[in-house]
Formats: C-alpha cells, structure tokens, sequence
C-alpha cells in the first residue's frame, strides 16, 4: 500500500498575495487568519495579502505568515475531505507546520513561538556579520570538506542539505566568501549568497536558540496523530515530549531535507503533498527522486486539483 506524506514549507516560499483565495473561499481557513491576528495583535493577515514584500520578507514576520498560510491551507483540505497523510515533515520553520497539522501543538501557540523564534534568529547575528550561500551540483561531502578548510577560526557549515545537488551553507560571511571561491574552483555549478538576514542553522544561532528553548518550555507538547520527520535529525517521531527538542536543536542544526525526503521514500510514501505557499519544496522532492507523485496546495485550485489526483 503506497503512503502520502503532507510536506510543509519554510521560508523563502512567501509571496505578497498569499493565502488571500483560500481566506476569500474556506471559512475555516478564514478561522485561522483571525486567530492569527488576535494572538499576534496585528494584522498579519493584511501583511500577507496586501502588505509589502520587504516587510513580508522580515523574518520575524515571515515565519508566522508562512505557519499561518501553512494551516489554513492543511485545515481547508481537512475539510474538503482529504485523508489523513501517512507522515507529515516541514523544512526549518514548516517543521512547526506539520506539528500543528499532527496535533502537537495548537495553532496559537505555534504562531506566537515562530514570531518570537523569528525575532530571536534575526537579532543573533549584527546585520553583514553572517551569511548564507546555495551550493549547486556538488556533492554533501565536497561542501563539507570545503566548509572546514573555509572556516580559519570562524563558522562555516552546510545548514541546508536540500538535494543531492544542492546544500546551502551558512556562517560568517568572510568564511562562506572563502567558501564560495573554492567551491567555485571545485567545479560547483552555481554558488551564490543567498538574500536572507541572517545565517540560519549554524553555531551562529546559538543565542537564538537559547531564548527559543525557554519559550518551548512553557509549552505542552502533545503526542503526534501522525508520525513527523525531523529536521535535526531526520527520524521519525510521535513523542510529544521529544518535539522540544527537535525545535530547539533544529535552529543551529542543519535542516536534514533530502536524507528526511529519501527516509520517507524508506517508508513506502509515493505522493507529496506540499501544503502552504510556493512549490519550493516540490522542486527539491523532484531532485531528490524523479518516481514519486508530488501535488501541492495553496489555493481552491490546487486543493480541487490534489483531491481529484488522490
């Protein structure tokens, strides 16, 4: 029997616009806008429907705009009648997405910590003291190699291990320019600084994720519905008591996509469903194994679509 795993993206999926047909078509994903603004205090709503893209593209208001699309666009599906996913898995901050979406934690909860967790990330760091940079067509292991060679006394390591031909690397930005030249020399296709405002999942976050840990204490995790694939480490997982964890190791750890991507083929899922904005993980799925079904949701449109090729 083939299984469905819900995927759930991170950031660098926002987009002006987003959420606003499925707010206008499902009352139950309007639900979740409201319930977003309320907790937040702000109309997070109006930033993701007619806000601009610099203040979108903040993260601290990234992060809970993409959770909050994320979830109305899981419940829209529950309620059209979508089965329930065999596994559910979320790149970085989606993985709170699909911890939502497994009954873990409630929505509330969960927009209010990746507010703070974006606040958190984006003040570890002086602004210009870190960087990140997408590596193209070389393997994990040349980047590695490369990224210990480039470091000199400073931080430097693969933070986003999307694809076998892609890995983002992230720390200071002297050590990722030094990086980024060798691996140019090492035949790499494409090495490029990424736009983002601070340097994800390296060392470097370790005062973020300090403050993130204490907040996640005062949170009562419950045990999953379905099982999630860890981002830190890339296992599976239904213990409510481990997800604190997960989220805390995550915000310093590499986001293990493509081993979590290749585990859940392990365990037999042959369709992908992202769910939320963008196709951004969709195209990493395809990288990583061209024979599985991917469909995606973000809008009526593509939830009619997904539901029909079900």
């Amino acid at each position: 029997m083939s299984k469905t795993a819900f995927i759930f993206p991170g950031q660098g999926s926002q987009a002006v616009g987003m959420g606003k047909d499925l707010f206008d078509n499902f009352s139950i994903s309007r639900e979740v806008f409201e319930e977003a603004d309320d907790a937040l205090g702000f109309s997070l709503s109006e930033m993701c429907f007619s806000g601009t893209a610099e203040d979108l593209a903040l993260t601290s208001n990234t992060q809970p705009a993409i959770l909050t699309v994320s979830v109305a666009a899981f419940r829209a599906m529950v309620s059209e009648g979508f089965p329930i996913p065999d596994f559910v898995a979320g790149h970085s901050l989606g993985e709170y997405s699909a911890l939502v979406a497994a009954g873990a934690v409630n929505f509330t909860d969960a927009v209010k910590t990746v507010r703070k967790r974006g606040t958190y990330m984006q003040n570890a760091v002086p602004f210009g003291v870190g960087a990140m940079a997408a590596i193209l067509g070389l393997p994990l292991e040349t980047v590695e190699i490369t990224c210990e060679e480039a470091k000199q006394g400073q931080v430097c390591n693969a933070a986003n291990i999307n694809s076998p031909s892609q890995v983002v690397i992230a720390g200071n930005t002297e050590a990722i320019d030094r990086a980024i030249e060798i691996l140019k020399e090492r035949g790499a296709k494409r090495a490029i600084k990424l736009n983002v405002s601070a340097p994800f999942h390296c060392a470097l976050m370790l005062p973020a994720q300090e403050k993130l840990a204490a907040d996640l204490q005062e949170i009562d995790f419950k045990d999953l519905t379905v099982p999630i694939i860890e981002n830190f480490s890339a296992e599976s997982n239904v213990k409510g008591e481990r997800v604190r964890t997960a989220l805390t190791e995550q915000v310093s750890k590499p986001v293990r996509w493509a081993q979590s991507v290749e585990n859940l083929i392990v365990e037999e899922v042959k369709t992908f469903v992202e769910v939320g904005a963008g196709r951004v993980l969709s195209g990493l799925v395809k990288q990583i194994n061209r024979d599985v079904r991917i469909l995606n949701v973000e809008n009526s449109t593509s939830l009619k679509e997904a539901l029909n090729n079900l």
